[in-house]
């Protein structure tokens, strides 16, 4: 039980600095450092996501089934394998008409990368729901 009010806690402190940064950027504008700090706070709370669901899960699969540490490793593979995949299809080209402050060629490379993860995590959602429909129509057909 203790575990679970620190994980409440810890997401209500994570939100409430989330939206005081959002506020923010709103009254400065999102003008210059503003952008790159709210960036950096995201790439913190997707590595603290990231880290914890690995954490918890090795820590939590290893107590209840250590064989399942094998399936977490996979799945970790597959997710860096996607990530690889986002990457390399990503072009990392300007924007079209955009006509401020020169961006660095590894900033449009991640933020194409992003964009192409979230196409591919978004279809295949799509794709997960329309194939979980048609199987419980044919399940509840027999």
């Amino acid at each position: 039980m203790k575990l679970n009010k620190v994980f409440k806690w810890g997401m209500v402190a994570l939100i409430i600095v989330s939206v005081a940064l959002l506020i923010w950027g709103f009254s400065k504008g999102f003008e210059g450092n503003t952008v790159d700090i709210l960036l950096y706070w995201t790439y913190a709370m997707l590595g603290i996501a990231l880290f914890s669901w690995v954490v918890v899960g090795l820590v939590v699969g290893a107590k209840n089934d250590p064989k399942s540490l094998v399936k977490i490793g996979i799945v970790i593979l597959g997710v860096a394998a996607l990530c690889l995949v986002a990457w390399v299809l990503a072009k990392g080209d300007p924007a079209v008409g955009y006509t401020g402050p020169a961006v660095s060629a590894g900033t449009l490379k991640l933020t194409d990368s992003i964009l192409n993860l979230i196409y591919i995590v978004g279809g295949a959602a799509i794709l997960a729901i329309v194939v979980g429909e048609v199987r419980m129509a044919i399940a509840s057909k027999k």
